[in-house]
């Protein structure tokens, strides 16, 4: 599945869940589960599920987040955020830059909460 153009969101891309200790996750993930790690950057993980990614954050419970955060893939970022506001969406920044992939490639997100509070994102790759 590809990517919507603006205003839609598209396939899940990521999930995050809260652990208390990263180091002890991230061997567990990677070797107990089998799930393949991708990246570590400070107290956050990064594992690839057939696809979908999953993010474990160490920090989130001290920063008062929930568990969980969908992050919803979309082709142009700016764009999207741009259609959901005109419906209403109240956004809690403008996109930003979250982490620089050796090869260049940018990740970018924006955040926004459904009607019950739950954090959602938009996030896309945007390459070099």
């Amino acid at each position: 599945m590809t990517a919507p153009t603006a205003g839609g969101v598209g396939q899940i891309a990521q999930i995050s869940m809260t652990v208390s200790d990263i180091e002890r996750s991230v061997a567990f993930y990677r070797d107990v589960l089998g799930i393949r790690h991708l990246f570590t950057a400070g107290q956050l993980a990064f594992f690839d599920c057939d696809g979908v990614r999953l993010m474990l954050d160490a920090m989130a419970e001290a920063q008062g987040r929930g568990n969980s955060v969908l992050y919803f893939r979309v082709s142009d970022i700016r764009g999207s955020q741009e259609a959901l506001t005109a419906t209403g969406v109240p956004f809690e920044g403008a996109p930003h830059r979250i982490h620089t992939h050796a090869d260049g490639r940018e990740e970018w997100m924006t955040f926004f909460r459904d009607p019950d509070g739950n954090l959602l994102a938009l996030a896309a790759a945007v390459k070099p």
